[in-house]
């Protein structure tokens, strides 16, 4: 993708670093509290002393190396707690999704006007291994996300290596779709699509709920779609980035992952689509990039 000239956007909340190392989440004013605790807690002076120098081998109270050298802000340094031997590297790829997030604002704040809406766009978190969401606690092991209770998409960039690691999905493109994704979960929430799901749900069995979700899933993936089409045409596109979108549709499709991890599909417990379906919607989305086409709701033919 041809990012060198695009904008960054402004919607971005760096969290990279806040207390991803910490023993229990804790933050440096709980690890003062905490130190305290210790100090005057009952038990011998011998026992204590062992506990807090294992506490400190291994990272406990968060900042505890930081109160006692007088230093409390090494916990909120954004740049230097940052997984350590690639910084740089994840500079750069916040970069690129900043530069993808603000390139669907564009794209979103033209479709909605056109429709007579106004899009208030999302936030983008970037955070290391684990952060407090409006949803509950996010975690890195999840991968990338969105939360309607607080409008946000959160992501530990280290999801971008593992495109090409673990999900064989390599290229810019395929990390773009993957933004994309997440912002059409944002449109399906301003537009109410989000709250109509989420109302359908209440008292469905299992397996009906499992197959509503696979239709959310799959309209987010025909909304990156329309995004897609929207940079293509802008010229910003380089040969092979469609293909890495579809490669990445494609390695994040229910029966792939689980016949990868499991050695078979269990369809009934497909929550997102099969790899067929996924590259199917983004190429729908691609071809024609508006809401008519994107209802996966009302068909009969996912």
């Amino acid at each position: 993708m041809k990012s060198d000239k695009m904008r960054e956007s402004d919607n971005i909340e760096d969290r990279r670093g806040q207390g991803s190392g910490s023993f229990g989440g804790s933050s440096s004013g709980n690890g003062s509290q905490l130190l305290l605790q210790l100090l005057f807690s009952s038990g011998s002076w011998k026992t204590k002393l062992v506990i807090l120098l294992v506490l400190l081998l291994f990272g406990g109270f968060s900042s505890l190396s930081g109160i006692l050298t007088g230093d409390n802000t090494a916990n909120y340094d954004r740049t230097s707690q940052v997984s350590t031997n690639n910084t740089t590297a994840s500079d750069q790829d916040a970069q690129f999704v900043s530069k993808v997030l603000a390139s669907t604002e564009e794209f979103w704040s033209q479709k909605f006007r056109a429709e007579g809406m106004t899009y208030n766009a999302p936030t983008l978190v970037f955070y290391t291994n684990r952060t407090t969401t409006g949803c509950g606690l996010g975690q890195a092991q999840a991968g990338p996300f969105y939360c309607p209770a607080d409008k946000k998409i959160y992501i530990d960039l280290t999801f971008y290596q593992e495109l090409t690691t673990k999900y064989k999905a390599a290229g810019d493109f395929a990390m773009a779709y993957v933004i994309a994704h997440e912002v059409g979960h944002h449109v399906q929430n301003e537009i109410g699509t989000m709250s109509s799901y989420n109302k359908a749900r209440q008292g469905l069995s299992e397996k009906a709920s499992n197959a509503l979700n696979v239709r959310l899933e799959l309209q987010a993936d025909y909304y990156a779609g329309a995004w897609a089409k929207y940079v293509d045409d802008q010229g910003l596109l380089d040969t092979g980035d469609i293909q890495e979108a579809l490669n990445a549709a494609h390695a994040v499709g229910d029966d792939t992952l689980q016949q990868e991890a499991y050695g078979k599909t269990v369809p009934d417990s497909f929550t997102h689509g099969t790899s067929e379906q996924r590259k199917r919607w983004f190429d729908r989305g691609y071809q024609y990039g508006d809401f008519t086409h994107g209802d996966t709701f009302k068909t009969n033919d996912l």
